[in-house]
């Protein structure tokens, strides 16, 4: 979701969904999952080859936005991405043998790919955790709760079908991403 205007008045601008699983690579869209049955060893060589993928993937799609941004007189400057729980993994071999832990890794993993991009495309992360969102949104925003979700609603029908939970949570750490921004720009002309 890329959000512009005001923080006041936010605007969806654009989005797009963008892929950054190597589809090449047999196993990739679930990396952990795919390295589970493997020996250690192995898995931890698909792992790398994946991670290479990935990272490359998210900076060509990143600056892919970027530039499409920029073709129609726009300027990226700030980045929003909902974060996990902030719980940290333990070791490769310990989360491999574990269901649960494969499936925390594998949205760090891709977490941790958006967050490497935008930083090579030099635009400052704005990171908030899933659980945290609407709370700190509200508060962060000045924004009753109830204005928040109309706001969002209302980009949703501007944008169209589907509008889906993940595009509405990427539109809202967006907005507190253009709110952030806002605030810093604020405090650096003083």
């Amino acid at each position: 979701m890329v959000i512009g205007g005001t923080s006041e008045q936010p605007e969806l601008v654009a989005r797009r969904r963008i892929e950054i699983a190597d589809a090449t690579i047999s196993g990739s869209k679930q990396p952990f999952h795919a390295a589970e049955p493997m020996d250690f060893l192995e898995g931890k060589v698909f792992l790398e080859r994946c991670t290479a993928r990935t990272l490359g993937l998210a900076r060509e799609a990143m600056q892919a936005a970027i530039d499409g941004l920029r073709d129609r007189g726009c300027a990226a400057k700030t980045c929003g991405i909902i974060l996990g729980s902030g719980r940290t993994l333990p070791p490769l071999e310990a989360i491999l043998k574990s269901h649960a832990l494969i499936h925390t890794a594998e949205g760090e993993f891709y977490r941790h790919a958006l967050v490497s991009a935008a930083g090579e495309c030099k635009l400052k992360v704005r990171g908030v955790k899933e659980r945290e969102l609407h709370d700190r949104a509200a508060a962060e925003l000045g924004v009753p709760a109830k204005l928040i979700e109309r706001r969002i609603a209302e980009m949703g029908k501007a944008a169209g079908p589907p509008w889906t939970q993940d595009q509405k949570y990427a539109a809202l750490v967006a907005w507190m991403a253009l709110k952030a921004y806002e605030s810093d720009r604020y405090s650096r002309s003083k």
